[in-house]
């Protein structure tokens, strides 16, 4: 009988013993997974930075973005100005979206987005610039002008990605101006356009999928949309 007991005892030390190492495996896949997403996310968002700067470029110019695991794709996003509270000029500037597990990082109009929802930063600001000295305000506009695409796949993926780019200015006059920017994180807009002293909300504007946040200047200024048009192509290989 104490025999038996011994033998009882010793498989239930190997049957826990299984169980903590499956857990213990599990756990050490899930820490890869989420270092390899970050370690994605990170080259990923350098590589658009380097994608989003439009302004002093003009021309055909081209980009690679490499990752493990995930999915690239465009996807609808507006920026607008609006004078007098009056929506008067409309870009559909779109949005270049990589999403890995938990991780994405958004490139629109100009900016670089890193994160999701209320855990989102800026790796790159919007060339959105406003002097309450000169009293000017220049909205750029980079727009993609790229066809709806998604690639993506495990194991390694690289994408080829070619901008032609070009620019057009517009002079919008003198007027009491704000920018609206549609994105699905706007917390980090918000505080960039808080800081150029702009009162800030959110408006859903009819025909967009999300919400816009919208910044208005306090004073008069004379002010110009420049669109940077990078008619982006994305090619799978």
């Amino acid at each position: 009988m104490r025999a038996q007991s011994h033998v009882v005892g010793f498989i239930l030390i190997i049957g826990i013993g299984v169980v903590a190492l499956g857990t213990l495996t599990a756990g050490i896949g899930a820490v890869i997974d989420s270092q390899s997403s970050n370690a994605d996310a990170t080259r990923v968002a350098e590589e658009m930075n380097d994608v989003m700067q439009v302004v002093e470029r003009t021309g055909v110019h081209s980009h690679r973005m490499t990752f493990a695991d995930g999915q690239l794709r465009t996807s609808e996003r507006t920026l607008r100005v609006l004078e007098g509270g009056a929506v008067e000029h409309e870009v559909g500037v779109d949005a270049l979206v990589f999403e890995s597990g938990e991780r994405q990082v958004t490139g629109v109009a100009g900016a670089v987005v890193r994160g999701t929802e209320s855990n989102a930063w800026l790796e790159r600001e919007p060339p959105i610039t406003s002097s309450e000295t000169t009293s000017v305000l220049v909205v750029g506009a980079p727009a993609l002008g790229a066809d709806r695409v998604s690639v993506g796949g495990q194991g390694g993926v690289s994408t080829a990605i070619q901008t032609n780019i070009t620019h057009e200015r517009t002079d919008l006059g003198n007027g009491t101006f704000a920018v609206a920017i549609e994105t699905n994180t706007p917390e980090p807009f918000e505080r960039y356009f808080e800081a150029q002293n702009a009162t800030v909300e959110r408006e859903h504007f009819e025909g967009d999928e999300y919400e816009s946040v919208v910044a208005t200047y306090p004073t008069e200024r004379t002010a110009y949309l420049v669109v940077h048009d990078l008619n982006l192509e994305v090619n799978d290989g």
